[in-house]
This record gives C-alpha cells, sequence and structure tokens, in this order.
C-alpha cells in the first residue's frame, strides 16, 4: 500500500502544477499511454493533441499514463501503473493507446504492458483484456515490430482516425471492431487483413497541433507548443517526414496560429520538421517576440535563416542557435539530398555572431552510406572553421537506416567502425570544439528494430525480460534470427532490392 500511496501523491503533485488538465466522465475510457516518462511525454505535440482530440469525442474520454521515471524502484514498489488523471490501475480500462515515436520506446511500451499487469504477447490475451493500440510516428515507418504485442495500428495522422476508432469501439463487440477496422483505410489489425503503411492525413481545418497542457515539470518548462507547418518540402534520403512520403508541406496561416496561443502561454515553441521554411516565419517570431513571450523554433534550417531571424530569436531568449549538417562532409551531403552548403553553415554562424547569441550547435551523421575517413576529416576542418566564427557545439548520432525511406536497406556502419571514427573526429577537434556523440550501441539496436521487423519486436520482448542491456539485445537478435530486409533473399535466391543512393548518388527505384 506505500507503493500505491507514493504513485497516487507522486500523479497529484504533477497534477497540480498543470494548466489545461481536462477531467471527463464517458462511457468509453481511454488510457493514454507514452512509453517514456512523464517530462518526455508531456514535451510532445501529437501526445497532447490525440489526449484533446479523445476528449472532445461525445462518448469517450481520455486519461495519462507514462514510464516511470525510475521502472526498477517501480517495481520494488508493487504498486500498480497509475493513469494521472484518476489514478486508477491502466489494466481496469477497456482500451489502451500506446503513442511511440521511434524503435528505442518499444521497451517503453513492453515495461508499460507488464507494469498494467497486461501479457505482452497479443495472442496471448484474451477475449476480456484491455485492447491495445499503437498509433505515432514510428507506424509512419517501421510498425512490423509492434505487431506482435498490439491489436490495432493507427497509421498516419491520428486527428481523425481517432474518432473513427472511438465511434465503432462505442458501438461494436471486440471482434466486430477488430473486423471493421481490418478493412478501414488507416488501421492495421495485425492477424488480419488489411493494408500496411497507409499514411492517413488530417483534414487541413484540424490543424494545427498545440499543446493542451502546461506544466513546469517538462523538458520544454512550461512552454506553449504549436504546430506551424506540417510535413516538408523537402527529400532528405535519410527521413521518414521527407516530401515524397507524406504528400509535402501544409502551412497554417499566422493569423491563426497566432489567435490559439493562449495569452497564459509566456514561453511558445514552433515545433514542425520544417519550420522555418514557413513563408511567415519571420512575422510568427516577431509578434510574438513584440508580446513580450519567449519564443523557441525546432528545426532551423541553415539556408533559411537571415539576420533579422536570428535576432528575433535572440529577443525571444535564444541562447544557442541550432542547425543541422547531417552530412559529415559536402559530396556525403549531395548524396543524401541535404540541400545545405558549406557556405549556407558559415553564414548561419556569422548571423548568430552579429545577433549575439553565445554558441552554435551543429547536428551532424557519421556512417551514411560510402563515408570514409577523408570525409570525417572534411567535418572536422570545417567545424573547426565554424568554431572561429562561434564556440560549437557538434551533436554527432550515428545513422540509422528507417524503413520506406530512400535509404532503406543501408547497412549499419558498425559499433566498433563508428567509434572508431568518433574518436578520429575527437582527436582533431580537441580543444576546438564540444562533441557529444549519441550511443553507437544503442544506434544498431534502433538500426535492427527498424530493419529486421516482427523477428526484431520479438527479440525486443526476450531483451526486455532479460534486463533490457545492450549484451540481452545482442544475443536476443541472434536467438530469434533477425535479419535486415535488404539482406533477405527473394524465393529464387536473388537479393531484395533495395533503394538506397549508389556510388554516382542517383538513387535506384525500389521494388514493393
Amino acid at each position: 500500500m506505500d507503493g500505491w500511496r507514493t504513485a497516487k501523491e507522486r500523479a497529484r503533485s504533477l497534477l497540480k502544477d498543470e494548466q489545461g488538465t481536462i477531467f471527463k466522465q464517458a462511457p468509453l475510457r481511454l488510457a493514454l499511454c507514452y512509453p517514456s516518462p512523464y517530462s518526455v511525454a508531456m514535451s510532445s505535440l501529437g501526445y497532447q493533441t490525440i489526449y484533446r482530440e479523445i476528449n472532445l469525442h461525445p462518448a469517450a474520454s481520455a486519461e495519462r499514463a507514462f514510464l516511470p521515471e525510475d521502472v526498477d524502484r517501480h517495481r520494488r514498489s508493487r504498486a500498480p501503473l497509475l493513469t494521472l488523471e484518476s489514478q486508477t490501475a491502466v489494466g481496469e480500462f477497456p482500451i489502451l493507446a500506446f503513442s511511440i515515436s521511434y524503435e528505442l520506446e518499444i521497451a517503453g511500451l513492453l515495461t508499460m504492458l507488464d507494469l498494467a499487469g497486461i501479457r505482452l504477447l497479443r495472442e496471448e490475451r484474451g477475449a476480456t483484456s484491455p485492447l491495445v493500440v499503437a498509433g505515432g510516428p514510428l507506424t509512419f515507418s517501421s510498425p512490423e515490430p509492434l505487431e506482435p504485442f498490439v491489436d490495432v495500428i493507427v497509421q498516419g495522422e491520428a486527428e481523425q482516425l481517432i474518432h473513427q476508432l472511438l465511434s465503432a469501439a462505442s458501438a461494436m463487440s471486440r471482434d466486430e471492431l477488430l473486423q471493421h477496422l481490418a478493412s478501414a483505410p488507416g488501421f492495421f489489425v495485425p492477424g488480419r487483413s488489411g493494408q500496411r503503411y497507409w499514411t492517413a492525413k488530417a483534414a487541413d481545418e484540424r490543424l494545427p497541433a498545440r499543446s493542451q497542457i502546461i506544466t513546469p515539470n517538462t523538458e520544454l518548462r512550461s512552454m506553449f507548443l504549436i504546430e506551424p507547418e506540417r510535413g516538408c518540402s523537402r527529400g532528405c534520403h535519410y527521413c521518414v517526414m521527407r516530401r515524397t512520403t507524406n504528400g509535402g508541406m501544409r502551412t497554417v496561416p499566422a493569423d491563426r496560429v497566432l489567435s490559439l496561443i493562449p495569452p497564459r502561454a509566456r514561453r511558445v515553441g514552433l515545433v514542425g520538421a520544417a519550420v522555418t521554411d514557413h513563408p511567415e516565419v519571420l512575422r510568427l517570431v516577431r509578434t510574438l517576440v513584440d508580446s513580450g513571450r519567449e519564443v523557441g523554433v525546432s528545426s532551423l534550417r541553415a539556408d533559411r535563416l537571415s539576420q533579422e531571424l536570428v535576432d528575433a530569436l535572440r529577443d525571444g531568449g535564444a541562447r544557442v542557435l541550432t542547425v543541422a549538417s547531417d552530412g559529415a562532409s559536402q559530396r556525403i551531403r549531395d548524396l543524401v539530398d541535404r540541400k545545405h552548403s558549406e557556405q549556407q553553415l558559415v553564414q548561419a554562424a556569422q548571423f548568430g555572431r552579429a545577433s549575439g547569441v553565445e554558441k552554435l550547435k551543429v547536428y551532424n551523421m557519421v556512417g551514411l552510406p560510402y563515408e570514409t575517413d577523408q570525409d570525417i576529416d572534411e567535418m572536422a576542418r570545417f567545424t573547426i572553421e565554424l568554431s572561429k566564427i562561434l564556440p560549437v557545439v557538434l551533436g554527432v548520432a550515428p545513422f540509422v537506416a528507417k524503413r520506406n525511406t530512400p535509404l532503406d536497406g543501408a547497412p549499419f556502419a558498425g559499433v566498433e567502425e563508428i567509434d572508431r571514427r568518433l574518436a578520429r573526429l575527437r582527436r582533431q577537434l580537441k580543444g576546438r570544439a564540444v562533441v557529444r556523440p549519441t550511443s553507437s550501441r544503442w544506434a544498431y539496436v534502433e538500426y535492427m528494430l527498424a530493419q529486421c521487423g516482427e523477428q526484431a519486436g520479438l527479440a525486443a520482448m526476450d531483451a526486455h525480460r532479460a534486463g533490457g542491456t545492450f549484451p540481452a539485445y545482442k544475443r536476443a537478435f541472434e536467438r530469434r534470427g533477425a535479419m535486415p530486409f535488404e539482406a533477405r533473399r527473394t524465393p529464387d535466391g536473388r537479393r531484395n532490392p533495395t533503394q538506397w543512393p549508389s556510388v554516382s548518388g542517383t538513387v535506384a527505384v525500389a521494388s514493393a
């Protein structure tokens, strides 16, 4: 009982700090689950948007649940996983809806099912078990690893799809619902018929997505998030949000965006895949700053920056200017169709220095196809050039090929090779720039989950049960025989075609 009491006290403490929480009674109750802790979940615009949409449905209500901050401590307390709004055990809800951003959050989904007392495998759950639904960015690109664990996959933008699901769920039995959704566009029901990779789009009038709740207990402290544009007009070969997979960028008029920001919001985040591609981005930022608000922008494109925009961001509280290079050299950037030049990145640094920002943060990748030591050396040389203009923090992530992109099927460079290239980069930048890489080991796990389908999902379950360490994942992938899609062979023994760039930089058309 002490563990239960502590969990309830924690929930009430979080609720007390929130503005915009919805408390609603309805015939159909959902536990809206996020497989990361509260501080991450409440910084997710998609999660907050679906929370509001469910509660707008006349027959349904949503209560939030999160991965505990300290899972081991929660297990030791023997407390059930509780929702925030009413502190009800998650396992008591008829529907659990998960929002999953990327592959490594599959572990969080499994942990939350465990803590809720729900069997992990869909086939082992009975007719009285809660229905487990999954949506979110992961379902845009690689839903297969989720299939052993979930009953329904919502594919694409969910603002309208969630209402279709709720209306059907409130009127049908479980089996009728699953049969209905199996033939409904935008849904995939594992074990039944249905179309994978359907990317439904919300109607323009439902845009923009925006925060429902403002809270200080997030990574984006007390910030109201709003999405002035959705999608991306660019074609970077590594990105799941590229124009050819999401239909291009849709912009929301600046006046509508501004009208939806509540007066109480003193900090505003403009969120999207390509915010600085919005034709009115300068007006948006300057209007918000002139109203006395702090402003943050999630995605700055170096080729869209101007001195006016950088000055406006500085006036809105920015102390660091963040851009992305996403290619160790110009050759690699050209190969993956990342349309940035060194001169544009230099100009961004010059804008930052002129405006008085303190440092430049540059995101980059290592391990892209055909990358060599010479490309790493070029990254080091160029970073040193930038550091002469502004102090540089270089964030470096190992490249992970995502499904349904032109780089789908590109191999992972390897943990040892990634670490070797990072060491080479660090040696050259020692004392010149701060290098902050993400883990090569967990990038490998992410790659396997992205590229190995349902067997990788089952391996994640095995690794979860074995403690969730990197060695546990390696053993599980081997035992399950998880194999990247590009390495599989057709029945006549030929390798399946891939769609990643050739040495010349052209892109082959992939077979289905």
